[in-house]
């Protein structure tokens, strides 16, 4: 597959490899290492919505996403400078990303999109952006937009897949199939747009198998980054009532070799983004304790490391 990124990039990305202990290339590490010093997320509610919540396509949106549109940290705009400065003061020499994460953040029309991204990148310690979105809302004057941008400043644009699965997706609500997401990654790869690419893991009916088989297929696709997220059942979502009684993993320990075992599959050129999931503890129902993020990262770190995993 044609490589989202110059080849001294890629390069580079490879280089990360040396400076990271935890068995992967980290998206910290990748980003410490191209710009000298921690760069922190800044999560965005751009206002967007989402064709499967105004009726486009459907409504209610995916079964397992919440009112806010997996957004639930994300402050938005007009408050911005309110969070780089709390983060400021936990990592004072920091530069942030603006990560456009609540919704849809490419669904609307060129200029609101236009206005939006360059309003993020005006403060001057934003140094690029993340953009969330889905693989059926990039049309080609929102591409062509991106491409601009990306010859700007840094970018990338995250996919939410989820599963590869046909019969999975239908059941979650997704409302596009994954030949909009070959399309999608197509017009991103064309325009040199470094993409990120979001799996959920524990989907109702999804075998390890079929989990594998969706990591495996993303890998081959070689984005510039991965995302694994554990499902995590959110009050407020339509999974809440469909699936009242539904345990994605038993226990930490099931998933942590879940994951481990999933990471020896990704090539490592790949950077990983996210391995678990950020969820306020009073909103969620399941699993009861995945609230307890570094603990789940420390033991899959300690894990991979134990197992000389890489």
């Amino acid at each position: 597959m044609e490589n989202q990124e110059s080849p001294r990039e890629f390069a580079k990305r490879k280089e990360v490899l040396s400076v990271s202990d935890s068995g992967y290339l980290s998206i910290g590490s990748y980003l410490k290492n191209r710009f000298g010093r921690r760069i922190v997320k800044l999560s965005i509610d751009g206002g967007f919505t989402c064709p499967n919540r105004d009726g486009t396509k459907g409504l209610g949106g995916c079964v397992f996403c919440s009112q806010e549109g997996s957004g639930e940290l994300a402050s938005t705009l007009d408050h911005l400078d309110d969070q780089i400065l709390a983060l400021s003061k936990k990592w004072p020499d920091s530069q942030y990303l603006a990560y456009f994460q609540s919704h849809t953040n490419t669904y609307g029309p060129v200029d609101i999109l236009r206005g939006k991204y360059l309003k993020a990148l005006q403060y001057p310690e934003v140094i690029g952006l993340a953009i969330g979105t889905r693989p059926d809302c990039l049309p080609v004057e929102t591409i062509e937009l991106l491409s601009e941008l990306n010859e700007k400043t840094f970018l990338w644009v995250e996919l939410g897949l989820q599963t590869i699965h046909k019969g999975t997706a239908e059941s979650m609500n997704l409302g596009y199939s994954l030949d909009d997401f070959n399309q999608a990654m197509d017009k991103l790869r064309k325009s040199n747009i470094k993409t990120v690419v979001h799996l959920i893991l524990g989907l109702p009916g999804e075998s390890r198998e079929m989990m594998e088989a969706s990591l495996d297929y993303v890998c081959k696709e070689n984005p510039f980054g991965i995302k694994l997220h554990m499902l995590n059942i959110i009050k407020g979502s339509p999974m809440e009532t469909q699936y009242p009684n539904y345990q994605p993993f038993p226990s930490l320990e099931e998933y942590v070799e879940l994951i481990t075992h999933l990471l020896k599959r990704v090539p490592p050129n790949i950077t990983v983004h996210r391995l678990t999931g950020d969820v306020p503890r009073d909103l969620l129902i399941a699993p009861s304790w995945s609230y307890k993020k570094m603990t789940i990262l420390n033991e899959i770190n300690n894990k991979m490391r134990r197992d000389k995993s890489f």
